[in-house]
């Protein structure tokens, strides 16, 4: 089953159950993110579809506030009463392997109404107070991941070429199963290709709707641990495996169109942008302060956002300028999807949904507001006079408390969410206080790997 089922019969259980059922299919489970960036999830027999899509199965307040280390931060108003219910979004189901189902599941409450906590739920909500201003969003994520032994160290020393096909021929086994596994549950990657650290890859993914793309980065780092452990190995998604190596982004791609045309080309401004174009990259870099504790809030996010590595350290824009939070791609011939803006900052350890939903948040924020396009970065920041005033914060401490204090991420992702975030980060920041860099790369190494 290699394509979204569609819901739209009558019996539209049926018919995706028949259709696991021909493929082999045991075991259905439905995954949700937790506020640590953690994938969960709880697994159901195939007989048990329906339940599973229409009451959904239980799961403690609790998850949302799990922790990387396995601890659990509770918060005044997410404690050992209460539960809520993981409905299967039945149409997004996919075959993932040998009598294994995947599909993505939203919190709800008892009664049946969206829960708060619900990140998946808050980033279509968001989607859909785009459309009502008649703006359209499309998105897409590049997932960077490194490869270790079974036992999570490095794998042995090879003649390893940034970016080069010797780096792809050494993997070679494990690519193309990988890419015909990738192909085989529907997820269309666009590009995969070595990085710059040894043994690290990227996979970049095709441009979707918000819920859709993220969706399809859960599935996709699902696949890329079954076809790893297919090949003797482990996969680390964490932010920097070893200190003094490459980290792992997952960067963000935004465009945003209204009928007739998209906002970030065919206009007056820089490289084609329209006004509401540059309100919308305003808003984005006006809230990276706040959202700092989405897009890169984990304890060993910081020693990521080094200038030099590529990482987008600054708060600034630029065209094809890989130094800056948000990189600009304008609508060339080289560019075939159109104009967009990546966002830099943003890695694995980040709640994939919540992310995708602060900065289309931000996006829109900035549109209502009509904020200017600030100054283009056109060179790398590090080296322009005002590189102090651009420079992110790279404190957990300072970003947590920005993150708590917003009333931007309230309005955007609800104080319900912002409350459990800081309080699963602020877990992290408790439980490492007395460990060195190294040990902290060492704990939390594979904490979100599937």
């Amino acid at each position: 089953m290699n394509s979204v089922v569609d819901r739209s019969g009558t019996d539209a259980v049926g018919i995706v159950l028949k259709q696991l059922e021909s493929s082999g299919v045991a075991l259905l489970v439905g995954t949700v993110v937790d506020l640590a960036g953690v994938t969960r999830a709880k697994g159901i027999p195939l007989r048990r579809l329906a339940a599973f899509q229409d009451s959904g199965m239980g799961a403690a307040p609790s998850w949302n506030v799990f922790c990387v280390d396995n601890g659990i931060a509770f918060t005044p108003s997410i404690g050992v009463v209460g539960d809520l219910r993981l409905r299967l979004d039945t149409g997004q189901v996919r075959v993932v392997d040998d009598g294994l189902a995947w599909g993505p599941a939203n919190f709800h409450n008892q009664d049946g109404t969206a829960s708060p906590l619900c990140a998946r739920g808050r980033l279509a909500g968001i989607v859909d107070s785009a459309a009502e201003q008649r703006l359209f969003p499309m998105m897409g994520t590049e997932l960077e991941f490194t490869l270790c032994t079974p036992d999570g160290g490095r794998l042995p020393k090879t003649s390893w070429a940034a970016y080069g096909l010797q780096s792809v021929v050494a993997h070679r086994e494990f690519l193309v199963d990988l890419t015909a596994t990738l192909e085989k549950a529907g997820v269309g990657p666009e590009q995969i290709h070595a990085e710059y650290g040894e043994d690290q890859f990227e996979v970049s993914l095709a441009p979707a709707a918000p819920v859709g793309m993220a969706d399809a980065c859960i599935l996709a780092r699902l696949l890329i641990g079954i076809v790893a452990a297919r090949h003797n190995m482990t996969v680390s998604f964490s932010p920097l495996p070893w200190v003094g190596g490459s980290g792992n982004g997952a960067h963000l791609h935004l465009s945003l169109a209204r009928e007739g045309g998209t906002l970030f080309d065919g206009g007056d401004g820089p490289h084609g942008i329209t006004a509401e174009g540059g309100s919308a990259i305003g808003g984005i870099l006006a809230g990276l302060n706040d959202f700092m504790g989405i897009y890169a809030g984990s304890i060993i996010s910081g020693q990521r956002l080094q200038p030099g590595s590529w990482a987008g350290a600054s708060a600034c824009w630029g065209l094809e300028n890989r130094e800056a939070a948000v990189r600009f791609l304008a609508g060339t011939a080289g560019n075939p999807h159109g104009a967009n803006v990546e966002l830099k900052i943003v890695d694995p350890s980040a709640n994939i949904y919540l992310a995708a939903a602060a900065l289309l948040g931000s996006a829109l924020e900035g549109i209502r507001a009509k904020l200017p396009l600030p100054a283009e970065v056109a060179i790398n920041p590090a080296e322009s006079a005002g590189y102090a005033a651009m420079a992110l914060n790279k404190e957990q401490s300072t970003i947590l408390k920005a993150l708590e204090n917003s009333a931007l991420a309230d309005r955007i992702l609800g104080p319900d969410i912002v409350e459990a975030v800081v309080a699963v980060r602020r877990h992290e920041a408790k439980q490492y206080e007395d460990s060195t860099a190294a040990e902290i790369a060492a704990a939390v190494r594979f904490a979100w790997s599937v």
